[in-house]
């Protein structure tokens, strides 16, 4: 015993100790990798192997592992940053990274911390990029300045061990002095917009209604032609009715005269005619003003050829 404590418990504590020690250190050499993951392993601080996905064992108090990578595709917020365009205007920007780990061993021994460095990049190049634009540009552009990023982020990514899928622009933001003027554009372009098509609206209108009017006085002319015609055409089939009627009857009076005893009976009827004429003139109403000889019948049947034959 020393000064009352027993030598052999000590000594079986310190066993227990180094036990105990050996035990959580052989427990922690199993390592049980997940998917898409991978372990750096170091032996005595210098770089031994990758553990892929599965079951692995450990030399305990040599081997450790140094560094775990996740090796599936994450996002890495961009903070944002004030950048000044070409014009000098100054804008806040920012963004999303979309990278994944392809090298273990370059993300772990090719730089302190490859996420920082990316984000650090990435805002750089965003800068110097909308430096090269105006500010309405850097609206238009967001596929070049993200395209310019993605560029500058895998070249410094081979030797980081890391490729970067692509770079979004979430958000630009621009003073508010000039949102504001930007929204006075916007307006004054909406009223442009507006009044333009109005006036377009009016000058279609009136074509539209002269097109109308156009269209009406045609067809009211048309309308009047064809009747005109339809009339003409009615009054010269009416007057070849009436000339091939005369025609005829001419003819057939002609056959009649010709016929015997014709012309004494063409006379009988003209005289018939003549003599309810001359009662017509007995009336007190009618003033007529006849040749002295105008009752003579025979006289004007003998003026105009039909003497009475025996």
């Amino acid at each position: 015993m020393i000064n009352g404590i027993d030598t052999d418990l000590i000594v079986m504590a310190i066993w227990g100790l180094i036990f105990a020690i050996f035990i959580i250190k052989l427990f922690k050499s199993i390592c049980l990798v997940p998917t898409k993951s991978a372990y750096i392993v170091e032996r005595l601080g210098k770089y031994h192997k990758t553990l892929d996905a599965g079951f692995h064992a450990l030399i305990p108090f040599v081997d450790n592992v140094a560094y775990v990578h996740d090796l599936k595709e994450e996002t890495i917020d961009v903070p944002p940053q004030e950048c000044f365009s070409s014009d000098e205007v100054n804008v806040e920007v920012d963004g999303v990274i979309y990278i994944s780990v392809m090298d273990p061993v370059k993300a772990s021994y090719g730089i302190t911390d490859y996420r920082y460095a990316a984000i650090q990049l990435a805002q750089t190049t965003t800068r110097s990029v909308i430096g090269t634009l105006d500010l309405d540009r850097t609206f238009e552009e967001r596929d070049l300045i993200s395209a310019k990023v993605v560029e500058v982020l895998d070249q410094a990514g081979a030797l980081w061990g890391i490729r970067v899928h692509r770079y979004e622009i979430k958000n630009i933001t621009p003073p508010e002095t000039v949102k504001n003027a930007m929204e006075m554009q916007v307006n004054a372009e909406r009223e442009r917009r507006a009044l333009l098509a109005k006036s377009e609206g009016d000058k279609q209108s009136k074509i539209n209604r002269s097109e109308g009017v156009k269209a009406e006085t045609i067809n009211r002319s048309e309308g009047e032609m064809q009747r005109r015609i339809n009339e003409a055409e009615g009054k010269a089939e009416e007057i070849l009715t009436l000339a091939r009627a005369t025609a005829e009857s001419i003819e057939r009076l002609a056959e009649v005269i010709a016929a015997p005893g014709g012309h004494n009976a063409l006379r009988m009827q003209l005289g018939e005619q003549y003599m309810r004429q001359l009662d017509g003139l007995s009336h007190n109403s009618s003033r007529i003003v006849l040749p002295g000889n105008m009752v003579n019948f025979d006289y004007w049947m003998d003026s105009i050829g039909l003497k009475e034959k025996a």
